[in-house]
């Protein structure tokens, strides 16, 4: 175990301030995450080097498609998780006890370098990377100096002062806003909105960023809904890719798949003011391609996470001309 790095100890309690949740953990006790550990005055990080899940995927999987589209990327995770949505597609490793393999953050960076060219780093993901602070803040400073990049597919809910420490060796970043609306989070997912928000703010000025929100059906798939965070995404930056992603029935939540019209809808109304709008979790072709945002001809074509076409001429649309903001070149290589 290695000691936490955002915490305070007052009275006979230590007082985690990694995120917002705050907890208040007392001796011999975890918190919320289950991955912090108060043992005698000081608080701890269970899970430090313990691998449940690794695959080396494509970058599209994360998702991301505006940051080096076609290449793959090495992808761990551990368990533990500081938010408990009811429909968790990872339930198993985040609010379960996976076996795990302990690593070092010298092996990952050799890791990375063992897939070959077209492997550009390592995705801190499937559950939530930010429980694993400690071990990924050891990592990223090897794997940058090892000239790889770093990715976090993270939910976006951790403290400003952590997430600032960090930002500097983040190349990329999927961040989960899951709902518009507060309620929603208290009530789906043990959490609260303004962070999530706050944490896409600021990393959007660090980093690249991609948005997923995914839609379940009637909780948080309205037109009124998706339009409030489309506004609020397009103030802040309008060329940040949105995800839209459809709900499947998992962990505690037996909702009805999400309508696919209802994702259909949602492109449209986010097209209105997002130039880069994607679907995922459904077979469409249109809404996983690539437009360029000035004449509309297709940039990148996509198959599921295949990419089939690229018409990319030094960034720029061949067609017109239009400059297109994505983060390194397409892989060409056998």
């Amino acid at each position: 175990m290695h000691e936490a790095l955002f915490y305070e100890k007052r009275d006979k309690k230590v007082f985690c301030r990694l995120c917002p949740k705050g907890c208040a953990i007392e001796e011999g006790h975890t918190g919320f995450c289950r991955v912090k550990e108060s043992r005698g005055g000081k608080l701890y990080a269970v899970n430090y080097g313990h691998c449940t899940s690794s695959a080396v995927d494509p970058i599209e999987k994360k998702p991301l498609y505006h940051f080096y589209p076609a290449h793959t990327i090495l992808s761990l995770g551990t368990y533990g998780c500081n938010l408990r949505c009811r429909f968790c597609q990872n339930w198993e490793i985040a609010h379960g006890s996976p076996p795990a393999v302990v690593i070092t953050p010298e092996q990952v960076a050799a890791m990375i370098a063992s897939q070959g060219r077209r492997c550009i780093g390592v995705a801190y993901t499937y559950s939530e990377p930010v429980v694993w602070y400690e071990f990924i803040y050891a990592t990223v400073r090897l794997v940058k100096e090892a000239g790889f990049k770093n990715v976090l597919v993270t939910n976006g809910f951790i403290n400003e002062k952590p997430l600032r420490e960090i930002l500097p060796y983040i190349d990329a970043m999927n961040i989960d806003v899951k709902s518009f609306r507060d309620d929603y989070y208290k009530e789906y997912c043990a959490g609260r909105l303004k962070p999530v928000l706050r944490t896409v703010e600021l990393a959007s000025k660090e980093c690249h960023v991609e948005v997923t929100n995914l839609l379940v059906t009637g909780l948080n798939d309205s037109e009124e809904e998706v339009a409030d965070l489309v506004n609020w995404l397009s103030h802040l930056n309008p060329e940040i890719p949105l995800h839209f992603s459809r709900y499947f029935p998992n962990f505690e939540l037996d909702l009805p798949p999400t309508p696919v019209e209802r994702l259909f809808r949602a492109r449209e109304i986010a097209r209105e003011k997002l130039k880069f709008v994607y679907l995922g979790n459904v077979w469409d072709e249109e809404g996983g391609n690539t437009y360029c945002p000035n004449c509309n001809a297709v940039i990148i074509r996509r198959e599921g996470y295949r990419v089939r076409r690229a018409d990319l001429g030094g960034g720029k649309c061949t067609v017109c001309g239009e400059a297109v903001p994505i983060v390194g070149g397409v892989w060409e290589g056998r």
